[in-house]
């Protein structure tokens, strides 16, 4: 049984500002940064578009020297932004 807690939308989008020093996210890190001050829920269409140019933008981001991230979190930030665009 899997016993880590799943990452929310909100917690995957922290992690991608906590990396912002790496190189592969870029224009991630912006948009991210906006998406969390969209927390107004008259606002939830313009943060699936925040959350489809995050996505769209972490196609680079792997686990190495220029990340905190491990290549599970990654991949979890990856899933758990994907899902929350749908």
């Amino acid at each position: 049984m899997d016993t880590r807690t799943k990452m929310t939308p909100k917690e995957a989008l922290e992690l991608i500002v906590a990396n912002q020093d790496c190189p592969a996210l870029n224009y991630a890190v912006n948009y991210a940064k906006y998406a969390l001050k969209l927390n107004d829920e008259s606002k939830l269409a313009e943060l699936r578009v925040q959350l489809l140019y995050v996505v769209s933008n972490l196609g680079h981001w792997r686990a190495g020297s220029t990340t905190t991230a491990t290549a599970e979190q990654i991949k979890e930030c990856r899933a758990v932004l994907r899902r929350a665009c749908k």
